[in-house]
């Protein structure tokens, strides 16, 4: 694992984003992201591969990016785990891996991609991020660092529908989040490959925000589903 932007040595994170590949979190979460680092929280993107299988970009290409778009979303800390692109699944060796950086950035809420998402990596993050999040918080875990325990799981919307029901309202960061996303100049600015990668991507994902708007009576909002029970206090309702 490397760190592509901040603190090579983060104190603990308030949110963390996993993003199997380069530019995913900036599309599900820039705009939740945004508004937490204007509140002053610590917010980072650990991207669990490079990127290298991809059709358009190149692993150094897509670093760039990240590391300007990391600037943009005001983030704490941004880093690359160097799994195989293709190959993300729940298997030990890569569920210690992660581990390892739960442990390090320690991060308050972990937000990653949906199990029903189509990519066979977005749904492999999922349940490879499961036993990370067990291993991180086993003592006696043979994994470097303190044990940590991640307070509450969000699940982000990529290439599959979600339960939403978490929302937040993201009206005030939109220029900031679209600028984010085209920072990602090689994914976004040629040919479509599909329904993500396409230079429509604002549009369509714009679309989802304005619908997702409406469910929470506001225009655009970011929608989570969590995993697992909620907890709230009745006087904040």
């Amino acid at each position: 694992m490397y760190t592509t932007y901040g603190n090579p040595n983060p104190q603990p994170l308030d949110w963390l984003a996993l993003a199997p590949h380069p530019d995913d979190a900036e599309i599900g979460v820039g705009g939740t992201l945004l508004r937490l680092a204007r509140a002053g929280k610590r917010t980072g993107i650990l991207e669990l591969t490079r990127g290298e299988g991809g059709t358009l970009g190149d692993p150094d290409t897509r670093e760039a990016e990240c590391v300007a778009a990391a600037q943009l979303l005001g983030l704490s800390w941004r880093g690359q785990l160097e799994l195989p692109d293709g190959g993300l699944m729940d298997i030990p060796e890569q569920a210690r891996a992660l581990a390892v950086a739960l442990r390090l950035t320690r991060p308050r809420v972990l937000v990653v991609p949906h199990y029903l998402d189509r990519h066979p990596d977005h749904f492999g993050a999922y349940h490879l991020t499961k036993r990370a999040i067990h291993l991180a918080q086993l003592a006696r875990a043979e994994v470097p660092g303190a044990a940590h325990r991640v307070s509450r799981v969000l699940l982000y919307q990529g290439n599959a529908d979600i339960a939403a029901n978490v929302l937040i309202d993201v009206e005030d960061v939109l220029p900031q989040w679209e600028a984010a996303i085209r920072a990602h100049v090689s994914q976004f600015s040629g040919a479509a490959i599909s329904e993500t990668v396409t230079p429509e991507i604002i549009e369509r994902r714009r679309a989802r925000l304005m619908y997702w708007g409406t469910l929470g009576r506001r225009r655009y909002c970011e929608a989570f589903e969590s995993d697992g029970a909620l907890l709230l206090e009745p006087e904040g309702l």
